[in-house]
């Protein structure tokens, strides 16, 4: 009797390795397409990833080459291009309602801003996502599941980028400045979580927000020629160059 218990403990253990091996070998595939499945219904832009390493037992995983495309009308390759990024989440929250994830370190992404201060590519895909998140509060019932699923993000760092601007105003002039390092703390903590176009909408706030920062202070360490050429787009766009990090707070405080 006890050797039949021992073998049908074995062959279970065998079983619980197998399925947990398969587990392991499947996040992969199952991390790259969620990515590529739910970002573009989030962003309303193409969105690629090279690849994924994700660990069912540690929880710690790895993504390569995203890229996150341009809203339409925008003639720059890409918004967000990210090399890689290291995350690590709560194993058995995999199988929750709301999956938490104890950290997510982002390495030395490539941000591009293409158009003006008063309208570019981060704006309009800020735009998208803030679209999304509405509609799936409005209307819930008609939400995609995959969209609505509640997350915990504990620690989120964004460091070692930068941006690469194509903007209106420096007429044919170009420029590649720093990104400040971003740092989120707590988001979606508490029983309710937050879903992951909310998540993307906070992450994209930040950066749009650093970045126009980065815009006006670009604008002026290119030179006066900048700003005379910026003259041809009339004095809105001018006042709004000179406003840009006076009114960037009060833009975000809204939200």
């Amino acid at each position: 009797m006890k050797k039949n218990i021992l073998k049908v403990g074995v062959g279970l253990l065998i079983l619980l390795v197998v399925f947990l091996v398969v587990l392991g070998l499947s996040l992969d595939s199952l991390v790259k397409r969620g990515v590529e499945t739910v970002g573009p219904k989030i962003a309303k832009v193409e969105v690629k990833l090279q690849g994924a390493s994700m660990s069912p037992f540690s929880g710690k995983g790895e993504i390569k080459g995203l890229v996150i495309g341009n809203p339409e009308g925008y003639k720059t390759p890409s918004a967000i291009s990210v090399g890689s990024a290291h995350l690590s989440l709560l194993p058995a929250s995999l199988l929750s309602d709301k999956i938490v994830v104890r950290s997510i370190r982002v390495e030395a992404p490539e941000i591009t801003f293409e158009g003006s201060l008063s309208g570019n590519n981060l704006s309009k895909l800020l735009e998208n996502v803030e679209a999304t998140t509405s509609s799936a509060t409005s209307k819930p019932e008609t939400a995609d599941q995959k969209t609505q699923r509640k997350i915990q993000v504990d620690d989120f760092l964004i460091t070692g980028g930068r941006i690469n601007l194509s903007v209106t105003m420096l007429g044919s002039k170009s420029a590649t400045v720093p990104l400040p390092d971003i740092h989120l703390t707590g988001l979606g903590a508490g029983p309710e979580g937050i879903t992951v176009a909310e998540f993307s909408r906070k992450v994209l706030q930040a950066i749009l927000k650093d970045t126009l920062v980065a815009v006006g202070g670009a604008m002026g360490q290119l030179g006066t020629g900048a700003l005379e050429s910026g003259k041809n787009l009339g004095k809105g766009a001018l006042d709004n160059a000179g406003k840009a990090t006076k009114g960037i707070g009060d833009l975000f405080k809204k939200k």
